[in-house]
Order: structure tokens, then C-alpha cells, then sequence
């Protein structure tokens, strides 16, 4: 498989995961701090096919979950671009366990991903806090959500 099939992929199982509008991923996630936007996807990695989790290195499991963020700004013609920052956060069960989610960058053409992948619970109701950076930014973009991950 090309390198531009895998990233097709990936992009097509990030979207698919964003439209499944159930606990287990929700579509158009994002944050606004002025022209920036901080996009963030959570999923069970089982989303992913096996050739894809491959091609990154990701772990697919029913066990394993991803945090995607993406960091976009507002650009001149109007239009949404995506920015190379830092993405650093943790993740909280519902017991209050604290687990540091170790960022790593996905660059592909202009895309521009952060991953990160966590252990969780069928079910478990997880708070994810992240923070977002990049230059020109209005200063640090935390993000905090909760969610519930369900397997298909």
C-alpha cells in the first residue's frame, strides 16, 4: 500500500470514527481561542483497520483508546489551516487514577495530528485534560472533555 492510500485511510477511519455521533467518538469537536482552534477526536483504537495502526504505529485493541488533535488557525483567505504546535494532557478514570498522555506528531503533506494512545475500561467514564500550544497562539488552549468509551 502507497503512502498516500495509508494516510487516506487514516483519515478516512479518524472521520468515520468522528461520525459515529455515539459515546464512542463525537463529530466536531473543537475549541475557539480567537483564530485557533484546537480539534480533538477520542476513539477505541479497534476503529482503525490493521493496515493503518500499522502504518503509525498504533496499538489496536478493544482496550486501547486515541486522543487525536489537531491545532488549525484561521487564515488569511478565510480558509482553516493547520498549525505545528505541542499537544501535552492526561487522562482521569472515574476513580481518579491520572495517566500522562505522551503526544506524538503525525505529519503528512499539510496535515498535522497529534496521537496519543491510553488503556480504558469498556464503559469507563474518562476526563481528558489537554493543552494545546503553538506559536502565535493568544497563550496556552486547554481542552477539557469527558467520555465514555464503548467498543463496536
Amino acid at each position: 500500500m502507497n503512502r498516500y492510500m495509508a494516510r487516506l485511510q487514516l483519515v478516512l477511519a479518524l472521520c468515520a470514527a468522528l461520525l459515529l455521533g455515539s459515546g464512542a467518538a463525537r463529530a466536531g469537536q473543537f475549541e475557539q481561542f480567537g483564530d485557533y482552534q484546537v480539534h480533538y477526536s477520542i476513539f477505541p483504537s479497534s476503529f482503525l483497520s490493521a493496515e493503518v495502526a500499522s502504518r503509525y504505529d498504533i496499538v489496536r485493541s478493544q482496550s486501547i483508546g486515541i486522543v487525536n488533535v489537531s491545532i488549525l488557525r484561521l487564515g488569511e483567505q478565510g480558509r482553516l489551516e493547520p498549525v505545528s504546535g505541542q499537544v501535552e494532557g492526561q487522562v482521569v478514570n472515574d476513580i481518579q487514577q491520572r495517566r500522562i498522555l505522551g503526544f506524538r506528531r503525525i505529519s503528512e503533506g499539510d496535515a498535522v495530528y497529534y496521537i496519543a494512545q491510553f488503556p480504558f475500561s469498556e464503559g469507563e467514564l474518562l476526563t481528558f485534560e489537554l493543552q494545546a500550544n503553538a506559536p502565535g497562539a493568544p497563550g496556552k488552549m486547554p481542552v477539557r472533555v469527558a467520555q465514555t468509551l464503548m467498543n463496536d
